[in-house]
Formats: C-alpha cells, sequence, structure tokens
C-alpha cells in the first residue's frame, strides 16, 4: 500500500510508520521533480531516511507529461522502497509520497490523501518531518524564495536570476569558498537554481546531483561545478555569453511583441534555444521591464500566462490569471467537447518518450481512472459493450479486457488490443480540462498535443494561436475593469 503524508501526521509525528518501513526495507530509491525543489527534497527525503536506517541506493527525475510514465520501476521489486517526492501525480508503486501542492491524483482509494501545502517541498521535509533540521533555515528561505517565485520581497531582480556566475571573491579552496558564499546565500541560491535547469537534461546529472551532493547549497553548487567540468559541460562564462546574445535576439523577434498600453508580452514560441544556456523564462521581463503579464504560446500544444513577479507595486492586483483560462476554456467548450480522443492515442503519447524502455511504469489503467473518471464526459465507451460482441458479454468483462490490456505497455500490444482502445474516448474539453491549471499569478492551458495535426480546427497550431488570441482579449478586458474598479474607488 502507498503511503500518503497526512497532514497532522506531518506536523506532529513525520512519516508515522517509519520503524516499520524501515524493518521492512533497507533500501529505498527516490524518484524527484526536475527542479531545484525536487533536488533539495531529495536530499532531504535522502538523509531521514538513512537517519533511520534506509539506505538511499538510487535516484531518479520524474517530469510532467509522457516522461512521467516512462521513469523505471524500482529494481529488485520488493526489496527496494520507492519514494516519490515533490510531484504532484501518485502512482500504485510508491510506498512514500510527499508533495507542497493541495490536491494529488494517482493516488489508490484507500490511501490518505492530505499533503501539507508550502512554498517548497524541501521545506515540508527539512523542517517539519525530520526531528532535526536539515538543511540550514537560510538555504530552505531562498530555496523557497525560488520555487516560489517570490522574488519581490528578496528584492531579486531579473539580472539576478538570470546570472551563471557570481563573485566568489577570495579563496580558492572549499572553506574559504564556503566562508564568502554565505555572506551572499541569495546569489548562490540563484546562480545554483540557473546552472540546475540549464545542465538538467544531461545524461543522469541530476540523478547524480542528488546521490553525491550532502544537504547544503554550497555542496550542491561545488557538485555541479564539478560535474560540468568532468563532462565537458558549457561553462557558466560562455552560457553568460549565449544568454546575452539571445536576449538580442528576442529585441528583434517579431514573435515576440509588447503591447505597451496593456502592458502585455504576446510570444509565439521563445526563439532559437540551440545554444547552451540561451533560453531563460523571465528574459521578456527583462526586455520590457513594465509588462504587467506575459502570454506564451509553445508550437507543441501548450499555452502559459504569468504576472511579471519584479514589480514591487504590481497594478491590476484583482487580474486573476486562472480565472482569465476558465473563461477562455469556457468559449471553447463546444469545440472541445466535439472532438474525441481515443485511449489508443493516449496511452501511445503516454509511452512514446526516448527514454521509454521496458523497464518504464508506463501509462497504466490507475493513471487513466486517476485523471479522467471523474471529468465532465468520463471515460466514454467503458459503460456499454461494445458492437459486434458476442452474446452474454457483459460490461465487466469488457472493462476488465481494458484494464489488462492498460496495463501492458503499448510496444507490446496486438493490433486487436489497440483496436480495443480505439473503442474508448475522452472529450477533447475534458482532456484540456485535466491537464490545464493555475492560480491568480500563473497559468496554462495544455493537452493540445493529444489532438494530432489536425486538431479540432483540421488546423492545429491555428486553433492554438486562437485561443492565445482569445486569452490576450480577455486579459485585456480584465485589466480594463480592474483599471476603471480603481479610479471609480479614487
Amino acid at each position: 500500500m502507498s503511503y500518503i503524508l497526512p497532514r497532522k501526521l506531518l506536523v506532529e509525528t513525520g512519516i508515522r510508520n517509519i520503524r516499520e518501513l524501515s524493518k521492512r526495507y533497507d533500501k529505498a530509491k527516490i524518484y524527484f521533480h526536475q527542479d531545484l525543489d525536487g533536488v533539495t527534497t531529495a536530499l532531504a527525503m535522502k538523509k531521514y531516511l538513512e537517519d533511520n536506517g534506509i539506505k538511499v541506493v538510487d535516484a531518479e527525475i520524474i517530469q510532467y507529461g509522457d516522461m512521467e510514465f516512462s521513469v523505471k520501476k524500482a529494481s529488485a521489486k520488493g526489496d527496494i522502497m520507492p519514494v516519490l517526492v515533490d510531484f504532484a501525480h501518485g502512482k500504485p508503486m510508491f510506498v512514500v509520497h510527499t508533495d507542497h501542492h493541495d490536491t494529488q491524483v494517482g493516488v489508490e482509494k484507500d490511501t490518505a490523501k492530505s499533503f501539507r501545502s508550502s512554498r517548497s517541498n524541501v521545506e515540508t521535509i527539512s523542517q517539519v518531518i525530520s526531528p532535526s533540521e536539515i538543511f540550514p533555515s537560510d538555504d530552505i528561505r531562498m530555496i523557497s524564495t525560488v520555487d516560489s517565485a517570490d522574488f519581490v520581497r528578496m528584492g531579486v531582480e531579473p539580472k539576478d536570476i538570470m546570472a551563471y556566475t557570481f563573485n566568489l571573491m577570495q579563496g580558492n579552496d572549499e572553506n574559504d569558498m564556503g566562508f564568502n558564499i554565505t555572506k551572499n546565500k541569495k546569489a548562490l541560491a540563484l546562480v545554483t537554481n540557473k546552472l540546475l535547469l540549464a545542465y538538467k537534461n544531461k545524461p543522469n546529472f541530476l540523478a547524480r546531483l542528488v546521490m553525491d551532493s550532502t544537504p547544503s547549497l554550497i555542496n550542491i553548487y561545488t557538485n555541479i561545478i564539478k560535474i560540468a567540468k568532468e563532462e565537458g559541460y558549457a561553462t557558466p562564462k560562455e552560457m553568460d555569453s549565449n544568454r546575452e546574445d539571445y536576449i538580442r535576439a528576442q529585441q528583434a523577434n517579431d514573435k515576440s511583441k509588447y503591447y505597451e498600453e496593456d502592458k502585455i508580452i504576446v510570444q509565439y514560441g521563445a526563439g532559437s534555444m540551440f545554444k547552451a544556456g540561451s533560453y531563460d523564462r523571465y528574459i521578456p521581463f527583462k526586455n520590457y521591464p513594465e509588462a504587467d503579464f506575459i502570454i506564451t504560446v509553445w508550437p507543441l500544444g501548450l499555452m502559459q500566462s504569468s504576472c511579471n513577479p519584479f514589480k514591487k507595486d504590481r497594478a491590476l492586483k484583482g487580474v486573476n490569471l486562472g480565472e482569465v483560462k476558465d473563461e477562455v476554456l469556457a468559449k471553447f467548450e463546444g469545440e472541445l467537447k466535439e472532438h474525441k480522443v481515443s485511449l489508443n492515442t493516449i496511452k501511445y503519447f503516454g509511452e512514446k518518450h526516448k527514454s521509454f524502455t521496458e523497464d518504464s511504469v508506463g501509462f497504466m489503467w490507475s493513471d487513466l481512472i486517476a485523471l479522467y473518471n471523474d471529468t465532465d464526459g468520463g471515460i466514454q465507451g467503458l459503460d456499454q459493450v461494445p458492437k459486434g460482441a458476442p452474446e452474454g458479454y457483459t460490461v465487466e468483462r469488457w472493462r476488465d479486457a481494458i484494464k489488462t490490456i492498460m496495463n501492458k505497455q503499448y510496444q507490446d500490444l496486438t493490433e486487436r488490443e489497440k483496436k480495443a482502445l480505439y473503442k474508448i474516448e475522452i472529450s477533447g474539453w475534458d482532456i484540456v480540462k485535466a491537464n490545464s491549471g493555475g492560480h491568480k499569478c500563473i497559468t496554462n492551458i495544455s493537452g493540445l498535443m493529444y489532438f494530432g495535426k489536425d486538431s479540432v480546427t483540421k488546423g492545429g497550431k491555428e486553433f492554438l494561436k486562437r485561443i492565445g488570441r482569445e486569452f490576450f482579449n480577455t486579459l485585456k478586458d480584465k485589466i480594463k475593469e480592474d483599471t476603471s474598479g480603481e479610479e471609480s474607488n479614487t
């Protein structure tokens, strides 16, 4: 049975059954999200488990999208405890799962489902679950600032976020470096995060970082530099130069436009990101510091929008991007409901990542139920036997057959089994609703990648652009409403 960390137990006793788990398992593998909070949470969990007699022998990244289903099953099943941290989608194989969001999916019905909301997951592990502090408190403060983009309160500017290098002052050995870095912990955290993201897609980089590091920003930074040098990655100075070239290129990019009157940046794609270290999500706010919002349409099937996190006195506080997203989707509800996506397409997409192997977990029946069973239209085709079924064939047998097929890997399915999956469908509306999310200052509309080249308008990218234009127009209306409200109150 999976064990989800209930709120009360998180606060009072850490992992309730850690003694029983340490008797059952003497080894563990940690699966963690591909960012600074994921890495530091994995390190905190590693220290906590090893303090309780469970040796962490392996680590692996997990990321939303098709990569989520490509992660490898824990080796020596039954002997190595699988642990998931800083991730909102659970799976039955995980024995321990902790996250800092309020809602999760993919958790079995007989498991507890409460998670502790906090600015970062490492904060929970290091300062709540563990009986003694794992990361230094000033490290936690900066990690949480980076993860929550709480830049204004900490006086962080775009140039601070984008830097790959910072001044170590004097001292070349680790002791001297540690002393000097401590004087500038904010810069250390920001550069560590920047380098980590720059190298995160390098083979085995993040897993090695987790296995080789101890819970401190100084140690993580030191190991990043060490690994990058050993593996021949682009140097921080090279990436600083590539970033400056990218900034200049984006200023001239006709697919990135700033609407000064509305203070909205709109961009389609993000320009050329080929050179190491060139792309940074915050560069538009450096180029247009007066902007309040940005809308980015990604050609692969995603639209994102966020507030400018660097504005100290951000106006338009009444504009909620999560509500804008809901209004925009409502305008496309009819079109999206008419479009159906087969379960064959969904399973294929979930298992097509280049890292997928026969040892991967796959997109299983439990994932299907967790994501789509409670949507508006539900999973269509499961509640009735297919046409041509033999007499006496029941709905229960049909569901069991689909469950059996889903629990096999797509690459192992027969043509007959694939045809069976084509008989099960999810509406485009339910797919987009299930895969989109956000809140007041950041939101996304996702899931359109499942529609293929035809999409609902038989135009694919054009439909995505329509959504982007509608989001822009709706956001403009919300800005006018908010501005008018402020004027009437003065």
